[in-house]
């Protein structure tokens, strides 16, 4: 019996789709009635597909709403793009294809502009137009060489570390959060559930929730809250010594002064001994904070967030250039949707994009603008990749002058 692809789900298939979905990620399959209630409540169910063979859903696939930061702190309506499987018993035999088409056509209609995934594996998403936009960082910090002062007693900015509990946080995360996301290019929106979900005011079995963590405020000299910070610590002892490390969930600050009073209090912490960073941007302030940076041993260093271009004049027009300059791009895109030749006219005080008929600059795949559209990626690196055809000497430089950008962008969220 071939599989038969739904693409808008009842609410009586989730049990099935959550078990496939379960399978997919090599889970235990029994799905829980509190596990289908908080993923049920959230699952938009006619941008939900699934495959089935009679009543088993045998591959998964959802998008829902995102807002995503240009450079420049504008944002676009992005296509998200989550729970992805296909059952071992299932595959190569087109399923992802089927969905992923409705899904992107779907989105083109929509108006989005972008669609964004965090890809589980490299080599999949980049036949369906993807091109990896951001990348992050994980450090292992040796507490004892990191050269900062143990006898730590706040910041010496004048402003003050607090500690806080879940019910603050979900009142005062969500506004530093959206600071930070209008200034950071690659933040995605947190909504509500968001922070319910990582606050543990949404439970369920199996949801890998830690014991309660703890909750750090940074508040500048003028009083605003300026930093947030959540971590667990382990308790391990070795020889009457205790061996802790704190394992950070969350680190976000709104200046220099509250990521560096965060990190250093945090290395100020009695008994522990290492902490694990989480996923950070590749060019975090983090290890040149220390005194020793080499106290800072990176543990992972990869791709993370994905793009595929849906509206190119929308996506090219949204964010900002530091400098002027002219650009024809020729952009292929077998799947019909986004590809075409355009011309950029951009200035530090705004830019067009529209369909040309003059002769290309640059000819690249739809997935390449992805991967430079965040200013990460250098042309000139991937024209001597292969990945881009420079048509006119000169031609890549000029684009990572307009594309690149002084700080990386970074999205610290899976979703």
């Amino acid at each position: 019996m071939a599989a038969r692809i739904r693409t808008s789900l009842d609410a009586s298939d989730l049990p099935n789709y959550l078990r496939a979905l379960h399978t997919g990620f090599l889970q235990s399959p029994d799905v829980s009635k509190e596990e289908l209630e908080v993923r049920g409540a959230n699952i938009v169910l006619d941008r939900t597909q699934g495959a089935f063979e009679g009543d088993r859903c045998v591959a998964t696939f959802r998008s829902f709403a995102q807002r995503l930061t240009a450079v420049g702190g504008a944002d676009v309506a992005a296509d998200a793009i989550s729970n992805v499987t296909v059952s071992p018993t299932h595959r190569r035999r087109g399923l992802l294809s089927r969905m992923m088409a409705h899904d992107l056509r779907a989105a083109k209609e929509r108006g989005e502009a972008v669609a964004s995934l965090i890809a589980a594996e490299y080599p999949i998403y980049g036949r369906y137009g993807f091109g990896p936009a951001t990348w992050v960082t994980e450090w292992s910090v040796d507490v004892a060489r990191a050269g900062l002062d143990p006898r730590y007693a706040g910041p010496g900015c004048g402003g003050r570390v607090d500690y806080a509990d879940a019910d603050e946080v979900r009142e005062l995360g969500p506004a530093l959060h959206e600071r930070l996301r209008a200034r950071r290019h690659g933040f995605i929106d947190r909504s509500e559930r968001w922070w319910q979900l990582n606050t543990g005011m949404l439970r369920f079995p199996g949801d890998g929730w830690p014991a309660e963590p703890f909750y750090v405020l940074y508040r500048s000299p003028e009083g605003s809250v300026d930093g947030l910070l959540a971590f667990t610590a382990d308790d391990r002892w070795e020889s009457k010594r205790p061996h802790d490390t704190a394992t950070v969930l969350s680190l976000i600050g709104a200046s220099p002064a509250a990521e560096r009073a965060l990190w250093h209090f945090l290395c100020s912490i009695d008994w522990v001994v290492h902490i694990a960073t989480g996923r950070r941007a590749p060019d975090d302030l983090l290890p040149l904070l220390l005194g020793d940076p080499r106290a800072a041993r990176p543990t992972t260093h990869a791709d993370f967030l994905w793009l595929r271009p849906l509206d190119v004049p929308a996506l090219m027009e949204t964010r900002t250039y530091p400098t002027s300059g002219s650009l024809v791009l020729d952009l292929r895109d077998p799947a019909g949707l986004a590809g075409g030749r355009f011309l950029l006219d951009a200035s530090p005080d705004g830019a067009t994009c529209s369909p040309t008929a003059r002769p290309a600059d640059l000819t690249m795949g739809i997935g390449e603008l992805g991967t430079v559209w965040l200013g990460d990626e250098s042309m000139v690196r991937l024209t001597a990749l292969g990945r881009a055809e420079e048509e006119r000497p000169g031609a890549a430089a000029l684009a990572d002058t307009l594309l690149r950008t002084p700080r990386r962008p970074w999205c610290p969220d899976m979703f």
